[in-house]
């Protein structure tokens, strides 16, 4: 048995050098191979994950805007801003006695001639950012939308709310419904018109982009002022949005001749659709709102070089070339409420 043992002992032979050698590399390489690819799909994780981040970014504030902007001109039972009583009229600062927030000033609130309405590449409300969002976003417009909330609600004092019929509204806050829309207390009296009325409450929307935001710090945001409830009162609140929105741009789609489609499309602030300006085109109508959105990424990202000359609506943002992953989006939407 010793001897066996002994014989197939010597029979037995280990790896060359050049045999350890050759193992050694192949297996270098597949690991080599195995590590670029994950380092491969790991970079294409993240820049996917990136690019879904400001696609998400601006489907949000997208979806945010028009939401508000398709329903522009719906004032409860009616779509005729220009027949709600209480609305402010030229030279008249609060013609009703609303006592509406001063904040933004009266006609902020109480314009309701122009539903839809802006500032053209700058910020001209009466009612500045607040100032952990730091200043206005240079070049970027200013998009107000004003209307009534969908749903029909119970009166409520201190809120401004709109009493409408189909043909006509009025403007109050104090909770009690103007005498013309009450019904009847006496059974003997005489019957009034069949066209109900509804409780509605106002709404008022001012979309801008400031360069700094509150939940991301040096991040420019999307954030608006809006009319709403507080302590029992009508205020407006300043509100964040979307964070990681660099500009937005908006041209209203005009029909001048009352036949139901767009004419020309012009800037926010233009005197063509404005009651109170001397360059008003009687019965001008905006039927849509064309917009547009800069989106970039909340960080830079190593190997981004953006060469891209934005130009959205009438502005030129030219090459950023910053290391920031930016999108551009754009829509044309259509008012609901504004055909006749």
């Amino acid at each position: 048995m010793n001897n066996s043992l002994s014989r197939s002992l010597r029979h037995q032979s280990g790896l060359t050098m050049v045999e350890l050698m050759v193992a050694l590399a192949i297996g270098s390489f597949l690991m080599i191979g195995a590590i670029q690819i994950y380092n491969q799909s790991r970079e294409a994780f993240v820049i996917n994950e990136s690019i879904a981040r400001v696609q998400e970014t601006a489907q949000f504030a997208m979806d945010t805007i028009e939401s508000d902007l398709r329903m522009a001109s719906n004032w409860g039972r009616n779509s005729r801003g220009l027949a709600v009583e209480g609305r402010s009229l030229i030279g008249d600062a609060d013609p009703t006695s609303l006592n509406p927030p001063a904040d933004c000033g009266a006609r902020w609130i109480l314009d309701l001639g122009k539903p839809i309405d802006g500032n053209n590449n700058s910020f001209a409300l009466a009612c500045l950012p607040t100032a952990a969002a730091g200043p206005w976003q240079a070049n970027s417009d200013v998009v107000t939308v004003r209307r009534a909330s969908v749903a029909p609600v119970v009166p409520a004092n201190g809120r401004l709310q709109i009493q409408s019929t189909r043909i006509q509204g009025e403007l109050f806050y104090n909770g009690i419904i103007p005498p013309s829309f009450e019904e009847p207390a006496d059974p003997a009296a005489p019957a009034q018109p069949t066209d109900p009325s509804a409780t509605h409450n106002l709404l008022v929307n001012s979309y801008y982009v400031a360069q700094a935001s509150e939940l991301i710090p040096g991040v420019p945001t999307l954030r608006r002022k809006t009319l709403t409830m507080a302590a029992g009162a009508s205020v407006i609140e300043d509100q964040e949005v979307a964070p990681g929105v660099e500009n937005i741009q908006l041209q209203l789609g005009i029909d001048v001749d009352q036949d139901n489609t767009v004419d020309r499309y012009v800037n926010p602030g233009d005197p063509i659709y404005d009651p109170n300006a001397a360059g008003y085109v009687p019965g001008a109508r905006v039927m849509t709102a064309r917009l547009w959105m800069i989106v970039r990424s909340v960080t830079p990202e190593f190997g981004v070089d953006d060469n891209n000359n934005y130009t959205p609506g009438d502005v030129t943002l030219g090459v950023p070339n910053d290391g920031y992953r930016r999108m551009q989006v754009s829509k044309t939407i259509l008012l609901r409420n504004a055909r006749t």
